[in-house]
């Protein structure tokens, strides 16, 4: 498969990974700010749980499990920076974007 295809289904896997398999739960539930179950802490869960179904995503199209890993740490920080007020809307997406960019480069690069 060529570079481009690539990218163009890392791209669309993460809309498809960010917006209907992700949901309002979800989306609240890694929140670290929000107290969704009063006494517990389930946003550690929920985040890595949100993460890592993108890294699943990188990995099976890329092939690389090293990049899967990546994807998975990079969307958790991108996510936890997101909600805690440091990061937009938007620059949140630009940041995912640019990590797709990131691991098309290093593929092209033979370096994953």
């Amino acid at each position: 498969m060529n570079l481009l295809a690539i990218l163009g289904l890392l791209l669309a896997a993460h809309a498809l990974c960010d917006y209907p398999l992700q949901g309002d739960w979800l989306s609240r539930a890694k929140n670290h700010t929000l107290n969704l179950v009063p006494g517990e802490a389930i946003w550690p869960g929920a985040l890595a749980a949100h993460a890592a179904i993108h890294g699943a995503a990188v990995g099976l199209i890329t092939g690389s499990h090293w990049l899967g890993l990546a994807e998975t740490v990079a969307h958790a920080a991108i996510d936890y920076a997101k909600c805690d007020g440091r990061l937009s809307y938007n620059a949140d997406q630009a940041l995912h974007v640019a990590c797709k960019l990131a691991w098309v480069a290093l593929l092209a690069a033979g370096l994953a």
